[in-house]
């Protein structure tokens, strides 16, 4: 049977100390916080002209046990530019929908399928163009599946985790709320371009 690792470019597995060793890698391109349709139309027509755009969302946690929040954030991301749709704020309205079910445009994240079990309580929609880290990762080699990690073994960076038990359906969002939700959706856009480049 033929083995899908074919070098041993990245390492299988990466310690805590050894991703605290990392500079942080954080997103730095404009941030734009969506929370109407007309801002959110505009949007998806600039991520519809992009090929590949990172993806993620954010829950309010809850620390009551049997108590689950519906999804709050939707987070979609290009190079240069990420956008926050405040789904506690407003509909999935048509604009997304159009831009989930587009085929053209890969959707890059990590553990996808829960993200879109998430967005199909708003909404029915037929998802289309996902990819998900964890499913492609193995072929490199790579045993990780944490987004945290991923960023650690493939881009030799460490990604801040301190705002995801914050309050996602807060009247505002604080700026290290929208720095950590945009690096979220665009650092698994940029893991992505790293693997390619390899094939």
């Amino acid at each position: 049977m033929l083995s899908l690792r074919m070098d041993k470019k990245y390492k299988e597995n990466i310690t805590n100390e050894e991703l605290n060793e990392m500079p942080v890698g954080c997103f730095m391109g404009e941030i734009v916080v969506v929370t109407d349709e007309t801002v959110a139309e505009n949007a998806c027509a600039f991520l519809s002209s992009q090929k590949i755009i990172g993806f993620d969302t954010e829950t309010r946690p809850s620390f009551t046990k049997g108590v689950t929040n519906k999804m709050a954030l939707l987070q979609l991301s290009g190079d240069e530019r990420a956008f926050l749709f405040r789904l506690n704020r407003m509909a999935l309205v048509k604009p997304i929908l159009r831009l989930l079910e587009n085929e053209n445009v890969l959707k890059i994240g990590a553990a996808v399928r829960d993200d879109i079990r998430g967005l199909q309580k708003f909404r029915r929609f037929t998802p289309r163009g996902f990819v998900d880290l964890q499913t492609i990762a193995p072929n490199y080699g790579i045993a990780e599946k944490s987004l945290r990690k991923l960023a650690g073994v493939v881009l030799g960076v460490k990604i801040s985790k301190a705002q995801r038990l914050s309050n996602w359906e807060a009247q505002t969002l604080t700026e290290a709320q929208q720095r950590y939700a945009a690096t979220d959706a665009w650092i698994s856009r940029e893991i992505y371009m790293k693997l390619m480049s390899e094939d």
